[in-house]
């Protein structure tokens, strides 16, 4: 069995609009949800084995908080940076190529790509937007990675930070 845990990264700060979009930080409620959201994987017993992100800033710090959270090796993080501005199609490589000594991998970036991945992943499961900090997971019963995008997923939980 292998899970996958889609994050979208925390809410970030636009107080500045001469910094690039890449190198925005998270904003107040960015810095209180992300604790929050890993508070809840580890209510579920839920602490993934691996660790992906984009390395945007917002991303970045977002995971980082997550694995501070959980005590998790921070240094074990595995950045991609196709995970920026990423489409269906890089989530769908990058989980193929997956490590199969993984068996949950939250993968932290951005809308609207991961919204839209997170909506070809079980049949009869639509959600309109991942929000800031939201967790889209989903378990397949495979023994490997490049197994995932054909085997038949089932649908675990959509939380948010404002829905609890």
């Amino acid at each position: 069995m292998k899970s996958i845990y889609i994050i979208r990264h925390a809410k970030s700060s636009w107080g500045d609009f001469t910094v690039p979009d890449f190198d925005r930080t998270l904003n107040e409620r960015g810095l209180r949800d992300a604790p929050e959201m890993a508070k809840r994987l580890l209510h579920r017993k839920i602490v993934p084995d691996a660790f992906v992100s984009s390395p945007a800033k917002r991303a970045k710090k977002t995971c980082k908080i997550f694995c501070e959270t959980m005590d998790v090796d921070s240094s074990k993080i595995i950045f991609i940076e196709d995970l920026y501005h990423a489409s269906i199609e890089t989530y769908q490589k990058l989980i193929s190529a997956l490590s199969n000594e993984y068996k949950k991998v939250a993968i932290f970036s951005h809308n609207p790509g991961i919204t839209d991945f997170a909506n070809t992943l079980c049949n009869g499961v639509h959600i309109d937007n991942i929000p800031t900090c939201g967790i889209f997971a989903v378990e397949a019963d495979i023994k490997e990675w490049k197994d995932f995008l054909t085997a038949e997923k089932k649908f675990l939980f959509f939380d948010y930070p404002k829905a609890g």
